[in-house]
């Protein structure tokens, strides 16, 4: 369970606990299972994970933010709450949620996963290259475009990977 302590709306700490609180409160008895009006009442509030993006596993990597924030949605025709938000206006929600930012891995490694996934590609084509074989124009072309990976405008990060025949 993620809890976050925060004070006038802002962070204060994170991540907290239900020992934090006995900590910071020694004076005060807690029952066994403390509540959510409990926590909510000392400003304490539980984080949920957000959606966690996609991304390129080869050239990016997914990053957990360091602090949550407060969930902003934007109300779709579909929502009945808030009855107050119109379509297409941004609200917040009430929870707390911690993000997730997709970051490009270092070019150095980005480049070479590129270049690896590339060669396995025209490896599992060698076959219709050997000598008593006759590659196809498709084949061909295929595995050319595979050798022009690391010759277009957005390699490493934004590949176009050609279809194989």
């Amino acid at each position: 369970m993620l809890l976050v302590k925060t004070a006038n709306g802002q962070v204060e700490q994170f991540p907290y606990t239900l020992g934090d609180l006995r900590r910071d409160n020694p004076k005060t008895s807690f029952p066994k299972k403390i509540g959510d009006a409990i926590l909510t009442s000392y400003s304490i509030f539980h984080v949920m994970p957000d959606v966690r993006p996609e991304c390129e596993q080869m050239v990016q990597r997914v990053v957990q933010d360091v602090e949550p924030h407060r969930e902003v949605r934007t109300k779709q025709p579909d929502d009945e709450h808030p009855a107050d938000v119109s379509v297409g206006d941004t609200y917040e929600t009430g929870r707390w949620v911690i993000g997730y930012t997709v970051v490009n891995r270092p070019q150095d490694q980005a480049e070479a996963a590129v270049r690896n996934h590339r060669d396995q590609l025209l490896q599992s084509t060698d076959w219709q290259a050997l000598s008593d074989t006759t590659m196809s124009g498709a084949v061909t072309t295929y595995r050319q475009a595979l050798r022009d990976v690391t010759d277009q405008a957005g390699f490493p990060f934004d590949v176009v990977w050609p279809d194989k025949p």
